[in-house]
């Protein structure tokens, strides 16, 4: 159905964004958002308060509706005219970084000194802890509400 077949009835039963895929599908252009919503406040009559209203919510529609797509140039289409361009970047760059290590020639020392799991703590982080908590000072309730501090 074309929208010069729909009555006003009908055109303000429709959505915004249907009206606007009508528009882009029958006029087979792109178009900026601006102008896409004033065609759309035409067909179905609102002023130009109401067009200055009613933009930022029909930009958060066409944003979200998976019939619309943004082009680069910020022109608006139907997602249908335009082919998804998917690239894979197959290029392991990662792999240059990799090493070769021996573990059958590396002794214990070397082993030991390269161990990041170990569950031992550190004695130096207990001390700086501690210091951070000098200050601190634990009341309870009753305290708290009686002023005491």
């Amino acid at each position: 159905m074309k929208l010069k077949d729909l009555t006003q009835a009908e055109l303000e039963a429709m959505s915004y964004d249907d009206i606007a895929a009508m528009i882009l599908t029958e006029t087979n252009r792109q178009m900026k958002i601006n102008e896409l919503f004033k065609e759309v406040c035409k067909l179905v009559g609102l002023s130009d308060d109401e067009f200055v209203d009613k933009l930022p919510a029909f930009l958060d529609v066409l944003s979200t509706d998976h019939r619309f797509i943004m082009l680069e140039n910020g022109l608006w289409d139907l997602k249908t005219k335009h082919s998804t361009k998917v690239i894979i970047d197959n290029d392991d760059e990662d792999d240059d970084i990799e090493e070769d290590v021996d573990l059958d020639n590396m002794d214990e020392e070397e082993s030991e000194d390269k161990d990041i799991y170990s569950d031992e703590e550190d004695e130096t982080d207990d001390l700086t802890d501690d210091d951070d908590l000098k200050d601190l000072v634990i009341i309870d309730e009753d305290e708290e509400a009686n002023g005491i501090m």
